[in-house]
Order: C-alpha cells, then sequence, then structure tokens
C-alpha cells in the first residue's frame, strides 16, 4: 500500500511543516532583500571579472568560450586606484553578509520543494525547472564564493570557469523569479493582515519568537558575519575583526615589507639563485628590438613613487603602499614606443600556477602611477614582494601585478 502523500509524517503534506513563520509575509521580506542584494552581486561580479581584461590575452581569460557572455567586457579604467578594491570589497562583504538571509529564504519556501504532484500543467512545469535552478544555482554560487574567499579548492576544476557559468545559470534563474514573484511580494508587504497561502501551516505549532523576531534574528546573523568579514578590505587595525577571512589578523610581519600577500617566493618556486644582482636581467623586447637590463640599471633610470593598494579577487586588500620604480611607459620608450605605449605581456620567474603570465592594456601602461616597482615604502622589495621587481598598476586585480618579473614584450598581443 502506498503512503498518502497528505499523511502529515510526510513532508509532502502541508501539515508536516508546522513552523508558524513560514508565510508570504516573511518569505516576501526576505525575497525582496535578496532582489536588491542579489543584484548588485551580479553587477560587482561582472565588474570584476571585467577587470582582468580577459579579451586581451588567453592569459587573463580563465572561461574559455564565454561566447556572448563576454558582450560587457571593456577596456578597463585606471581611476580612480582604489576602484578594484571596492567592487570586489563589496562583493565578497556582501556575498558573505547575504548568507543568513539566503538560508532564511529557503528555509521559508521549502514546503513548496515537496509539493505534489510535481507538475500540474507546463506552465507549472517550467516553473518548477526555474525554482531547482535557482535553488541549486544559489547554492552553487555562494558555496564556491566562500571556498574561493577562504583559499580552500576542494571543488572540482577552476574557480574561475565554475563562479563565471553558474552565475550565468543562476541569474537566469532568479530573473525568471523575480518578474514572476516581485509584484505578489509587494502585494503581500502592502496587506495589513497575512493570506492563507500553501506557506502558512493548516496545523501551525505554537509560536516562540514572532516573525519581526525572526528577521532580526536573521539581520544579526548577517551584521555578524559582516562585522567579522569586512575588515579584510579596510585594512589596518580593522583587519584583526576579519575573523573569518583568511587574511584577517595583524599584518604579516613589521617593516616597510609587513603587509599581506598571497603567495610567498617559497610556493611560487622562486630560486634565490635566479634573483640574484649578477643573475638576474629583465628582458623587454618592443619595435625595435630586446634589451637586457640589471636590478642596478633600473635603479640608474628616473625613478618615480605611487601610492597603490593591492587588492584580491578573495575580497582582501591592503592599505595604500608607496611604491618606486620605473614606469612602465618608460620602459615601453627603451624599445621604440616613444609616445604610443602598446599593451605589454609580462612573464614572471614562477614557472607553475595560474596568472605567471599577465596583459595590460595600453591604458594601463600610459597611466603615470603604472611601474616596474623596485622599492616599496622606502625599502627594497623583499623576495615574497617581488624582489627584484614587480608590476603595480592602479586598480587592477591583485594577480594581474606580476611579481618576480622576468620578461616584458610590449607591442600587439
Amino acid at each position: 500500500m502506498r503512503d498518502d502523500p497528505r499523511d502529515p509524517r510526510l513532508p509532502t503534506s502541508p501539515g508536516f511543516w508546522r513552523s508558524p513563520l513560514r508565510g508570504p509575509w516573511f518569505t516576501s521580506v526576505l525575497g525582496l532583500v535578496l532582489l536588491a542584494g542579489i543584484t548588485v552581486l551580479f553587477v560587482t561580479g561582472l565588474l570584476s571579472y571585467a577587470a582582468y581584461n580577459p579579451n586581451l590575452s588567453p592569459v587573463n581569460d580563465k572561461t574559455p568560450d564565454k561566447g556572448i557572455l563576454g558582450f560587457y567586457l571593456f577596456a578597463w579604467p585606471t581611476d580612480p586606484h582604489w576602484l578594484y578594491r571596492l567592487n570586489q570589497g563589496v562583493h565578497v562583504t556582501l556575498g558573505i553578509t547575504l548568507i543568513p538571509v539566503l538560508l532564511a529564504k529557503l528555509w521559508s519556501v521549502v514546503p513548496r520543494l515537496f509539493t505534489l504532484p510535481p507538475a500540474r500543467s507546463l506552465a507549472h512545469a517550467l516553473e518548477r525547472v526555474s525554482l531547482l535552478l535557482l535553488v541549486g544555482g544559489g547554492l552553487f554560487e555562494f558555496v564556491t564564493g566562500v571556498l574561493n574567499v577562504q583559499l580552500d579548492y576542494v571543488f572540482p576544476g577552476s574557480f574561475y570557469p565554475l563562479h563565471f557559468y553558474g552565475a550565468w545559470v543562476f541569474i537566469a534563474a532568479f530573473v525568471a523569479h523575480a518578474l514572476l514573484k516581485t509584484p505578489t511580494a509587494l502585494r503581500n508587504l502592502r496587506r495589513l493582515r497575512e493570506e492563507k497561502d500553501d506557506l502558512v501551516s493548516p496545523r501551525p505549532a505554537e509560536p516562540t519568537v514572532s516573525r519581526r523576531g525572526a528577521l532580526w534574528f536573521v539581520g544579526g546573523g548577517s551584521l555578524l558575519l559582516f562585522a567579522t568579514t569586512v575588515g579584510q578590505n579596510l585594512g589596518g587595525p580593522l583587519r584583526r575583526t576579519a575573523l573569518l577571512a583568511p587574511h584577517g589578523g595583524g599584518e604579516p610581519g613589521s617593516g616597510p615589507n609587513g603587509f599581506q600577500i598571497n603567495k610567498t617566493a617559497a610556493y611560487a618556486g622562486i630560486d634565490t639563485a635566479e634573483t640574484a644582482e649578477d643573475t638576474w636581467r629583465l628582458v623587454v623586447t618592443g619595435r625595435t628590438g630586446t634589451i637586457r637590463l640589471s636590478r642596478a640599471r633600473l635603479a640608474e633610470l628616473p625613478l618615480y613613487s605611487s601610492a597603490l593598494p593591492i587588492a584580491c579577487v578573495e575580497g582582501w586588500s591592503t592599505p595604500d603602499q608607496w611604491w618606486r620604480g620605473v614606469r612602465l611607459r618608460d620602459l615601453a620608450a627603451l624599445v621604440g614606443y616613444e609616445d604610443d605605449p602598446p599593451d605589454v605581456f609580462v612573464e614572471s620567474l614562477q614557472r607553475h600556477g595560474a596568472f605567471r603570465k599577465a596583459a595590460l592594456r595600453a591604458n594601463q601602461v600610459a597611466d603615470p602611477r603604472s611601474l616596474l616597482a623596485l622599492y616599496v615604502n622606502g625599502e627594497e622589495l623583499s623576495p615574497d614582494h617581488g624582489h627584484p621587481a614587480r608590476i603595480i598598476v592602479p586598480a587592477a586585480p591583485g594577480v594581474l601585478n606580476t611579481k618576480w618579473v622576468a620578461r616584458m614584450t610590449f607591442g600587439d598581443l
């Protein structure tokens, strides 16, 4: 004998879900918060991807075969110099802050996932499919995003294509769901009393907290996550409040080179024999040929200073550091590009891992603050910060600020 789906002991029965909190008003409040928050997440995610200039060179593009999904790409600007720091800080901090809201929203509508029959009509079937894509895509995006922030790459494949294509699946389902449900959500918020619907339990349990109290609880969880995350982007003393961030806590070490990094020289496999004064040479190639420059020779060229942060995709950043070195456009002039600095292809001594090679656009090369840095905060770069020389460019993602530079090729990429 088959189980009766109306048996209150089964999740397919409305009587199984007894919480008095569930209802259209509670769900609508959470839904509208997510509508605003996820819209910001999607826009900042697109901007973060564009910041890599992925259509400039294959080495910058970690999402191959993107097709029409790359329609929004544009030359990433260098002003303001904190642009990427702000964008990625908002993206990561907001994403983590919204986790309690997302979980509460999923909890509030979970009875609908067990509704029988699964599809009453073609339109209802399409709505259920979009709901599955919405729930699955949302969980996938938030989980992979949090794992990336924690530098915990347990998922198969590269984070970049997984998060990129997952975002498009999720946002398509999200837009369809928002178009269907937003008018209803607004009506629910305007009602003084709540009408019955499939989320309201036919036999609710005794309430232990009001709906407004539950919303305060969710908001408190979000505020706690915000407070324990945002400091990794603001830096300084507030970094100590970023308890849940891998780059929280105090600065690593002290002195001019005592600020955050992602990869140490040892992790990148940098051999000190390659970076020694008598062996390391920067190879610069351009219109008029190739030149080789020692660090001593670079130090004899006109040197300039720039106050710029390092900002990474994981949402952490440093305060502005004082970098000093040779302007990229001056290096371009040495190989035949006096008036029109072009794109540049940069290669590191690092032999393995993503972004050991990177490309920079002409507007980034031309910016007078873009440097091949030899010094930071008045001292030579430490090995972990890229000695003997590294790239520093305003508003660029940290991975494009190549460390341990070995070769620069100016011209069409």
